[in-house]
Protein backbone atom coordinates (compact mmCIF):
# COMPACT_ATOMS: atom_id res chain seq x y z
CA UNK A 1 0.00 0.00 0.00
CA UNK A 2 1.40 3.41 -0.92
CA UNK A 3 1.99 6.18 1.57
CA UNK A 4 -1.08 8.25 0.58
CA UNK A 5 -3.39 5.26 0.99
CA UNK A 6 -1.91 4.49 4.39
CA UNK A 7 -2.59 8.03 5.49
CA UNK A 8 -6.25 7.62 4.64
CA UNK A 9 -6.83 4.74 7.03
CA UNK A 10 -4.95 5.75 10.16
CA UNK A 11 -7.14 5.65 13.32
CA UNK A 12 -6.99 9.41 13.79
CA UNK A 13 -9.05 11.11 16.51
CA UNK A 14 -12.19 12.98 15.62
CA UNK A 15 -11.67 16.72 15.92
CA UNK A 16 -15.01 18.39 15.34
CA UNK A 17 -14.77 21.84 13.76
CA UNK A 18 -17.34 23.93 15.60
CA UNK A 19 -16.54 27.48 14.50
CA UNK A 20 -18.91 29.82 12.66
CA UNK A 21 -16.96 29.48 9.40
CA UNK A 22 -17.35 25.68 9.58
CA UNK A 23 -21.15 25.80 9.58
CA UNK A 24 -22.80 25.61 6.15
CA UNK A 25 -25.78 27.92 5.74
CA UNK A 26 -28.58 26.71 3.46
CA UNK A 27 -32.32 27.41 3.16
CA UNK A 28 -33.08 24.57 5.58
CA UNK A 29 -31.10 26.17 8.43
CA UNK A 30 -30.93 29.86 7.54
CA UNK A 31 -33.79 30.81 9.87
CA UNK A 32 -32.10 29.11 12.82
CA UNK A 33 -28.86 30.93 12.10
CA UNK A 34 -30.74 34.23 11.84
CA UNK A 35 -32.53 33.66 15.16
CA UNK A 36 -29.30 32.83 16.95
CA UNK A 37 -27.57 35.88 15.50
CA UNK A 38 -30.43 37.99 16.86
CA UNK A 39 -30.11 36.54 20.37
CA UNK A 40 -30.12 39.95 22.06
CA UNK A 41 -33.70 40.40 20.80
CA UNK A 42 -35.12 37.05 21.96
CA UNK A 43 -38.51 37.38 23.68
CA UNK A 44 -37.85 36.98 27.40
CA UNK A 45 -34.25 36.04 26.52
CA UNK A 46 -35.07 32.40 25.64
CA UNK A 47 -35.04 30.15 22.58
CA UNK A 48 -35.35 26.41 21.86
CA UNK A 49 -33.34 25.07 18.90
CA UNK A 50 -35.01 21.91 17.60
CA UNK A 51 -33.85 19.43 14.96
CA UNK A 52 -32.99 15.79 14.21
CA UNK A 53 -29.81 14.06 15.32
CA UNK A 54 -26.81 15.39 13.41
CA UNK A 55 -28.65 18.49 12.20
CA UNK A 56 -26.04 20.85 13.60
CA UNK A 57 -27.62 21.79 16.94
CA UNK A 58 -24.40 21.30 18.88
CA UNK A 59 -22.39 23.17 16.25
CA UNK A 60 -24.75 26.15 16.30
CA UNK A 61 -24.88 26.04 20.10
CA UNK A 62 -21.09 26.38 20.23
CA UNK A 63 -21.17 29.23 17.72
CA UNK A 64 -23.76 31.01 19.84
CA UNK A 65 -21.85 30.28 23.04
CA UNK A 66 -18.82 32.03 21.56
CA UNK A 67 -20.95 35.05 20.66
CA UNK A 68 -22.68 35.27 24.04
CA UNK A 69 -19.95 33.90 26.36
CA UNK A 70 -22.39 31.14 27.32
CA UNK A 71 -21.70 28.08 29.42
CA UNK A 72 -22.75 24.80 27.73
CA UNK A 73 -24.20 22.04 29.89
CA UNK A 74 -26.02 18.76 29.39
CA UNK A 75 -29.66 18.75 30.48
CA UNK A 76 -29.05 15.69 32.67
CA UNK A 77 -26.19 17.33 34.57
CA UNK A 78 -27.17 20.90 35.37
CA UNK A 79 -24.85 22.39 37.99
CA UNK A 80 -26.62 25.45 39.38
CA UNK A 81 -23.60 26.61 41.37
CA UNK A 82 -21.39 26.56 38.28
CA UNK A 83 -23.97 28.54 36.28
CA UNK A 84 -24.77 31.11 38.97
CA UNK A 85 -22.72 33.86 37.29
CA UNK A 86 -22.74 32.62 33.70
CA UNK A 87 -23.55 35.45 31.25
CA UNK A 88 -25.63 33.00 29.20
CA UNK A 89 -26.36 29.25 29.22
CA UNK A 90 -26.90 26.50 26.64
CA UNK A 91 -28.76 23.40 27.86
CA UNK A 92 -28.23 20.56 25.38
CA UNK A 93 -30.31 17.41 24.93
CA UNK A 94 -33.48 18.59 26.62
CA UNK A 95 -35.37 15.39 25.79
CA UNK A 96 -32.87 13.46 27.92
CA UNK A 97 -34.57 14.65 31.11
CA UNK A 98 -37.63 12.55 30.23
CA UNK A 99 -38.31 10.32 33.25
CA UNK A 100 -35.76 12.19 35.36
CA UNK A 101 -37.60 14.34 37.95
CA UNK A 102 -34.35 15.50 39.58
CA UNK A 103 -32.98 16.85 36.30
CA UNK A 104 -36.32 18.48 35.54
CA UNK A 105 -36.23 20.26 38.89
CA UNK A 106 -32.73 21.53 38.17
CA UNK A 107 -33.85 22.86 34.80
CA UNK A 108 -36.81 24.53 36.50
CA UNK A 109 -34.54 26.36 38.95
CA UNK A 110 -32.08 27.27 36.20
CA UNK A 111 -34.88 28.67 34.05
CA UNK A 112 -36.14 30.79 36.93
CA UNK A 113 -32.68 32.10 37.76
CA UNK A 114 -31.94 33.01 34.13
CA UNK A 115 -35.34 34.63 33.77
CA UNK A 116 -34.99 36.70 36.94
CA UNK A 117 -31.60 38.05 35.88
CA UNK A 118 -32.63 38.45 32.21
CA UNK A 119 -29.73 36.30 31.02
CA UNK A 120 -30.20 34.45 27.72
CA UNK A 121 -31.00 30.73 27.78
CA UNK A 122 -30.76 28.42 24.76
CA UNK A 123 -32.26 24.92 24.88
CA UNK A 124 -31.57 22.25 22.26
CA UNK A 125 -33.43 19.02 21.55
CA UNK A 126 -34.66 16.66 18.88
CA UNK A 127 -38.25 17.59 19.71
CA UNK A 128 -40.06 20.64 21.05
CA UNK A 129 -40.10 20.99 24.86
CA UNK A 130 -43.81 20.11 24.85
CA UNK A 131 -42.76 16.56 23.91
CA UNK A 132 -40.12 16.11 26.62
CA UNK A 133 -42.52 14.32 28.97
CA UNK A 134 -42.05 16.82 31.79
CA UNK A 135 -43.77 15.88 35.06
CA UNK A 136 -43.38 19.22 36.85
CA UNK A 137 -46.42 21.37 35.94
CA UNK A 138 -44.59 24.64 36.61
CA UNK A 139 -41.75 23.63 34.29
CA UNK A 140 -44.23 22.57 31.61
CA UNK A 141 -45.82 26.02 31.63
CA UNK A 142 -42.46 27.76 31.40
CA UNK A 143 -41.08 25.60 28.60
CA UNK A 144 -44.29 25.89 26.59
CA UNK A 145 -43.75 29.66 26.41
CA UNK A 146 -40.25 29.39 24.89
CA UNK A 147 -40.10 30.35 21.17
CA UNK A 148 -38.95 27.58 18.83
CA UNK A 149 -36.72 27.57 15.78
CA UNK A 150 -36.29 24.42 13.69
CA UNK A 151 -33.42 22.97 11.70
CA UNK A 152 -35.17 21.50 8.67
CA UNK A 153 -34.45 18.43 6.51
CA UNK A 154 -31.28 19.01 4.44
CA UNK A 155 -31.05 19.09 0.65
CA UNK A 156 -28.36 17.26 -1.36
CA UNK A 157 -26.03 20.23 -1.39
CA UNK A 158 -26.07 20.61 2.38
CA UNK A 159 -25.82 16.86 3.00
CA UNK A 160 -22.79 16.70 0.71
CA UNK A 161 -21.06 19.59 2.47
CA UNK A 162 -21.94 18.08 5.82
CA UNK A 163 -20.35 14.73 4.94
CA UNK A 164 -17.20 16.44 3.69
CA UNK A 165 -17.02 18.20 7.06
CA UNK A 166 -17.63 14.98 9.00
CA UNK A 167 -14.81 13.26 7.10
CA UNK A 168 -12.62 16.33 7.65
CA UNK A 169 -13.34 16.15 11.39
CA UNK A 170 -11.83 12.66 11.19
CA UNK A 171 -8.86 14.04 9.25
CA UNK A 172 -9.88 12.09 6.15
CA UNK A 173 -9.97 13.59 2.66
CA UNK A 174 -12.61 12.32 0.21
CA UNK A 175 -13.21 12.95 -3.47
CA UNK A 176 -16.36 14.36 -5.08
CA UNK A 177 -17.11 11.03 -6.78
CA UNK A 178 -17.47 9.31 -3.41
CA UNK A 179 -19.75 12.04 -2.04
CA UNK A 180 -21.89 11.93 -5.21
CA UNK A 181 -22.26 8.15 -4.90
CA UNK A 182 -23.23 8.35 -1.23
CA UNK A 183 -25.84 11.03 -1.88
CA UNK A 184 -27.42 8.87 -4.56
CA UNK A 185 -27.71 5.76 -2.40
CA UNK A 186 -28.01 6.85 1.25
CA UNK A 187 -31.08 7.64 3.35
CA UNK A 188 -31.95 11.33 3.23
CA UNK A 189 -31.29 12.51 6.77
CA UNK A 190 -28.64 14.07 8.98
CA UNK A 191 -28.59 10.98 11.17
CA UNK A 192 -27.97 8.73 8.17
CA UNK A 193 -25.06 10.92 7.08
CA UNK A 194 -23.45 10.77 10.52
CA UNK A 195 -23.89 6.99 10.75
CA UNK A 196 -22.59 6.39 7.23
CA UNK A 197 -19.48 8.48 7.74
CA UNK A 198 -18.79 6.60 10.99
CA UNK A 199 -19.25 3.21 9.30
CA UNK A 200 -17.05 4.12 6.34
CA UNK A 201 -14.33 5.48 8.58
CA UNK A 202 -14.33 2.31 10.71
CA UNK A 203 -14.48 0.03 7.66
CA UNK A 204 -11.56 1.76 5.95
CA UNK A 205 -9.43 1.41 9.05
CA UNK A 206 -10.44 -2.21 9.63
CA UNK A 207 -9.76 -3.19 6.01
CA UNK A 208 -6.69 -0.94 5.81
CA UNK A 209 -8.09 0.47 2.59
CA UNK A 210 -8.64 4.04 1.40
CA UNK A 211 -12.21 5.29 1.18
CA UNK A 212 -13.47 4.44 -2.30
CA UNK A 213 -16.77 4.00 -4.13
CA UNK A 214 -16.46 0.16 -4.10
CA UNK A 215 -15.90 0.20 -0.34
CA UNK A 216 -18.88 2.53 0.09
CA UNK A 217 -21.02 0.18 -2.01
CA UNK A 218 -20.02 -2.74 0.21
CA UNK A 219 -20.79 -0.85 3.42
CA UNK A 220 -24.14 0.40 2.18
CA UNK A 221 -25.13 -3.14 1.16
CA UNK A 222 -24.29 -4.36 4.66
CA UNK A 223 -26.31 -1.57 6.28
CA UNK A 224 -29.35 -2.33 4.15
CA UNK A 225 -29.22 -5.98 5.25
CA UNK A 226 -29.40 -5.12 8.97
Amino acid sequence: MNKSAQQLVLPLPVRAALGRDDFFIAPCNAMAVHQLDAWQNWPRHKLALIGPTGAGKTHLAHVWATQSSAEIIDAKNIDLARLENAPAVVVEGGENICGNPAAQEQLFHLHNAMNASKRPLLLTGRNAPARWNIVLPDLVSRLSAIPLVHLETPDDSLLGMMMVKLFSDRQVSVGPELIAYLLKHMDRSYGAAVMLVNELDKAAFSAKRPLTVPLAKQILAGLHER
